[in-house]
């Protein structure tokens, strides 16, 4: 009998530690923070996951930053790492950082800041009252925070199917449970995240059973072997085309695109605020750079069978989000339908693409940047406006805020009309950058739905602001907690680049055009 020589039978895996460096860092954070969880006393827990925490997504942002300039694919092709991906990352990785700083200020308890001799009078069980008090909170949101962030940072660079499946659940698994830690709403919080983990699931589903399809289709899943099957195809096929719509459907529950955005309003109400902010700016980056890389490098080909498609989604998510915010009373409701309208502008940059796919891919990256620290600061003074049962979200507590705490709610009118697109705000820029992308594409239609959807939207923007500022205040308004050097630093970041790119957009600008190209 000849004897088998293993190491030919079985050849090792290479991977380039390097450039998965970023990727290694909070994955391996993420288990020694459980483990910390699970063995650490309880008085230590605290500052020992916040300082994790910090350190592990500030070593990641320098180690994605050492590793600038790459452009190749690896971890046996699963991987791509080009400037698309390092731009995403960065991205990722500063808003988790200032995310961090909001839930370890709030700790997503949801409710009120006790102070002593307070205990008593906070809502829920006496045991809640008590934790409150002594400010014992939910110290497993940072292992739960650490995976989470590791799938949105390992999504967008999944270079096929199956790895992009895998990230899809190891970011929308922590998410679900951070869902339902909001404690003094808790049965609201839970609810949201069951409605969450239902509705995730189904949407898992459908991206599952496209990527078989898609198998079925190309013989492979990866991109490159997709991307060569659908070039060597002349004409529509059942599989391409059923396959591409149930994975885009995945994509878009994970945007906030209509028809899939029901669990929006419901989540992001019920979930503590500081998660809600987080999941807000860094789930959507996360989900379109994977919608990016996955229709442009694997599906590009094909972009007129997929096209027709996107252009109804994107029409149907901008009347949904910017209509049925106008009958909102709830501030995070409210956000939650401005982050649908969002959903559909950017779907406009994506969808305008004739030839020029690396000027529409460094439009919706640079639009993704003005939004994703617009929200996280605007989420961050929700959690100030505060009353007797916690957080003041409805907007009647907000009437006379521009008296109460003019700084506060100065800033929250800077975010909001960011978020409406007035010129000298970032919105603005990033407005114009993916309408003149999709016009340069030839998708000027979408553009005119844009402008009207803006013109819309600024409305119930507006309302808030002369809510804010020239409204009598309630004879028992809510009060603005003093924040803490943490949230401080968090709001002040989200200013600094909503009101700089506002002023001087060019650098970055050039760095997303830089990041526009995708390898493969």
């Amino acid at each position: 009998m000849t004897p088998i020589n293993l190491a030919q039978e079985f050849s090792t895996p290479t991977i380039e530690y390097g450039k998965v460096a970023p990727l290694l860092i909070v994955f391996g954070a993420g288990v020694l923070s459980v483990i910390l969880e699970a063995f650490l006393p309880r008085r230590y827990r605290y500052g020992t996951q916040v300082t994790l925490t910090l350190v592990a997504l500030v070593a990641a942002l320098v180690a994605t930053i050492t590793i600038a300039g790459s452009e190749l694919v690896v971890a046996e092709g699963s991987i791509a790492v080009d400037g698309f991906t390092l731009f995403v990352w960065g991205l990722l990785l500063a808003l988790a950082i200032i995310s961090a700083l909001v839930i370890a200020e709030r700790k997503v308890d949801g409710g009120v800041t006790a102070f002593a001799g307070q205990a008593a009078a906070l809502p829920g069980t006496e045991a809640e009252r008590e934790a409150a008090a002594r400010r014992l909170e939910h110290t497993e949101v940072f292992p739960l925070f650490l995976f989470a962030v590791g799938g949105m940072l390992l999504f967008p660079a999944s270079n096929d199917l199956l790895t992009m499946f895998v990230a899809l659940e190891v970011l929308s698994l922590p998410l679900y449970l951070l869902c339902g830690l909001a404690r003094r709403r808790r049965l609201l919080s839970q609810e949201a995240a069951m409605k969450y983990f239902l509705l995730g699931a189904f949407a898992s589903a459908f991206f599952l059973y496209g990527m078989a399809l898609l198998f079925g289709f190309a013989g492979t899943v990866s991109f490159a072997g997709i991307a060569e099957a659908v070039s060597a195809k002349v004409g529509l096929d059942g599989l391409l085309v059923a396959g591409t719509a149930l994975v885009a459907v995945g994509l878009l529950f994970k945007v906030s695109a209509a028809p899939f955005h029901m669990w929006t309003p419901d989540v992001y109400q019920g979930a503590p605020t500081s998660i809600t902010g987080f999941m807000a700016a860094c789930t959507k980056i996360a989900a379109f750079g994977g919608l990016l890389r996955l229709f442009y490098v694997a599906l590009g080909a094909a972009r007129w069978d997929w096209q027709p498609m996107i252009w109804v989604v994107a029409i149907i998510t901008l009347a949904v989000g910017s209509v049925l915010a106008l009958t909102q009373n709830d501030i995070k409701r409210l956000l939650a339908y401005s982050s649908i309208a969002h959903a559909g502008f950017l779907l406009i940059g994506f969808v305008g693409v004739r030839d020029a796919v690396e000027a529409n891919t460094s439009a919706v990256l640079f639009y993704l940047l003005t939004y994703g620290f617009a929200t996280v600061g605007a989420f961050a003074l929700v959690t100030l406006v505060r009353d007797a049962g916690g957080e003041a979200t409805h907007l009647s507590r907000w009437a006379g805020l521009g008296r109460k705490s003019p700084l506060v709610a100065g800033i929250m009118a800077v975010f909001l009309l960011a978020f409406a697109g007035i010129p000298l705000t970032s919105g603005f820029m990033g407005k114009w950058a993916v309408f003149s992308a999709a016009w340069q594409g030839g998708a000027w239609p979408l553009v005119v739905v844009g402008v009207v959807a803006s013109v819309v939207a600024a409305f119930f923007y507006v309302r808030v602001i002369v809510l804010m500022f020239f409204s009598e205040p309630a004879a028992e308004g809510p009060t603005v907690a003093v924040p803490s050097v943490f949230t401080s630093v968090a709001v002040a970041a989200g200013v600094a680049v909503t009101v700089g790119l506002g002023l001087m957009p060019q650098p970055l600008l050039d760095l997303a055009a830089r990041a526009g190209q995708l390898v493969g």
